[in-house]
């Protein structure tokens, strides 16, 4: 049986392996099948502490990788298939093995909903984003394309005309399903403009490994417009990777884990940390954070056990 146990091995979950590792729990962190989390598809981090001229993300995870590996970490390639929560030792099935441990920190993250186009997925980190936060500063006076129309996309598109010529919003709708305070904040921004009844068909141009534009469909007449661009970001929600622990642990209507007393969840041994529980701020920073609380938290629920 295992001491510790982590599912997930972006910021949050590395940086919980890299703290409980030093603290001799030899925990067994579950990378998934694709190691890393969001940051593998992010070229340029430059709001990271400590990196002066800025770091590509898959560099800075492979990074945190080897430190969690240098204090002994097991890591295994696998995905979580299964976990039982009733009882303790919590069980945990992965795709090739099962295991028992005492204490289970999960940061499993967060997955951003995309537009499912072929060549939104070759541009992202060429010019396509989920995150105005991370990115919103390569594009300095340059004209943005922001999709969605509730209040996150709005907050986003006030935050992009901190750097951007022009930001348009692109929404289905012929009306924002945001906050009214906040469709009043846009519509009184100079620097953003409004495309309605409006959707997202296809980004160019994947050719030149860089967005020059959007074609963009009315969905009440069909027609097709070519809209010349620098970027597009996508601000259509995130969805926290929770299916395996829905009816075991509590959640909120949107299905992210509830933590308290800093990042214990509802059930006791049980610890979340990074974007599964944070559906604020959503910074590799923020992340690894809450990953370092919960592998603190989990040390010493382990050594209260054994008083």
């Amino acid at each position: 049986m295992r001491k510790l146990i982590i599912i997930g091995s972006g910021p949050a979950g590395l940086t919980a392996a890299i703290y409980s590792a030093r603290a001799n729990l030899n925990p067994l962190l579950y990378e998934g099948e694709q190691p890393g989390g969001q940051l593998m598809i992010t070229t340029e981090v430059e709001n990271y502490p400590g990196f002066d001229n800025g770091v590509t993300g898959p560099v800075l995870m492979d990074t945190m990788r080897k430190q969690a590996e240098r204090f002994g970490t097991e890591m295994r390639q696998e995905n979580v298939i299964e976990v039982d929560l009733s009882s303790r030792p919590f069980k945990i099935k992965a795709t090739n093995s099962e295991e028992e441990a005492e204490a289970l920190i999960i940061s499993t993250g967060a997955t951003s909903r995309w537009l499912n186009l072929e060549s939104e997925e070759k541009l992202r980190g060429y010019g396509v984003s989920a995150c105005a936060t991370c990115d919103g500063a390569f594009f300095r006076d340059k004209k943005l394309l922001i999709v969605g129309g509730g209040d996150s996309a709005i907050e986003e598109a006030i935050f992009l005309t901190k750097f951007a010529s022009q930001v348009t919003i692109v929404h289905r709708r012929d009306e924002l399903r945001a906050s009214k305070i906040m469709g009043e904040r846009a519509r009184k921004n100079p620097k953003i403009d409004f495309l309605w009844d409006s959707v997202i068909v296809d980004i160019l141009d994947p050719a030149k490994k860089r967005v020059v534009g959007a074609r963009v469909k009315n969905v009440k007449t069909g027609k097709i417009e070519e809209v010349p661009c620098d970027g597009v970001f996508v601000a259509i929600g995130h969805d926290p990777n929770t299916q395996i622990f829905k009816g075991q642990l509590e959640m909120n209507p949107a299905g992210y884990l509830i933590t308290r007393n800093g990042t214990h969840t509802s059930v006791e041994g049980v610890f979340a940390a990074g974007d599964v529980q944070d559906h604020v701020y959503r910074q590799a920073i923020t992340a690894a954070a809450s990953g370092c609380m919960a592998a603190i938290d989990a040390e010493r629920w382990l050594e209260a056990q054994e008083e």
